[in-house]
Parts: structure tokens; sequence; C-alpha cells
């Protein structure tokens, strides 16, 4: 089986949140179109699918979680291995939360902060919820000192 495609399913599976019915209807019909364009019998591939658990199977990434998320802001350390194991050759690394007086001029982390900062402050969007509470653009922009 094509890891491609399954990790098209889960990307699917994650951009809109599904009944397990309608799952299994997405699982058939990549099923069919892998067989299809593979010359591949679809009983091998369904043989595979039941080697995988229902959990496993559905479960999204911890990054993508409460879990994977700090609440000042950004991934946490879960989050981070997480995004890395699902995209691997992943250069993703953790905040710099140092103070900016305090990293050295051209040094590798306030490069990161400073690029980080640039990128993500022109992001649009805002920095208050309704509810008055800070949103993750918000969040992440503090912890990184920007």
């Amino acid at each position: 089986m094509q890891a491609i495609s399954f990790n098209n399913f889960l990307y699917l599976h994650r951009l809109y949140k599904l009944s397990v019915d309608e799952k299994f209807d997405i699982i058939e019909d990549m099923v069919t179109t892998l067989s299809e364009n593979s010359n591949i019998d679809p009983e091998i591939i369904w043989t595979d699918f039941e080697n995988v658990d229902d959990d496993e199977l559905f479960e999204s990434a911890a990054w993508q979680r409460k879990e994977g998320k700090s609440e000042s802001g950004g991934l946490n350390k879960k989050g981070v291995d997480s995004y890395r194991r699902e995209n691997p050759g992943s250069k993703l690394q953790m905040a710099v939360t140092t103070k900016p007086s305090k990293l050295k001029k051209d040094s590798k982390a306030y490069n990161r902060r400073k690029s980080f900062c640039a990128r993500m402050s022109g992001v649009k969007g805002p920095m208050r919820k309704p509810n008055g509470e800070p949103t993750r653009k918000a969040l992440a922009l503090r912890k990184w000192n920007c």
C-alpha cells in the first residue's frame, strides 16, 4: 500500500469532523482508487487495513490536538515530536523563549526569533477571541517575545 495515499486520508480526516461511517466510505473509495491505479487486488489492500486498529487509523497527531499545544502558545515538546514523526525530514524546533536582550546579535537563536516575529506579525487575524481570550497567534507572538 502507498503511504502517500494513507497520509492523504489522515489529512482529510483532520480537515473534516467525519462520522465513522463517512470515514469508512472514504477508505472504501481510497482502496478502490488505489487498486485501480496500481493494478492490485483490493483484497490485498483490505488485508493491510485489517492489521491497523481503529484508534490508530482515526487518531490525529498530537501537534493538532490540545495535548500537543502549549497553553502559553505554540507547540510543546510532545507536539514538536509528533510533527517530526508525521513529517520526516522536518526541521521544526521549539520556540526561542529567551529574552531578546539576552540573545547575542546574529546568533542562530536571534535570527530565528527575528524571522519568526517578522513572518508571524504579518499574519492577518485577530489577537483576541470574541470572549476576550488571546488567540493562538497572540500567544505565540508573546511566547517568542515579539
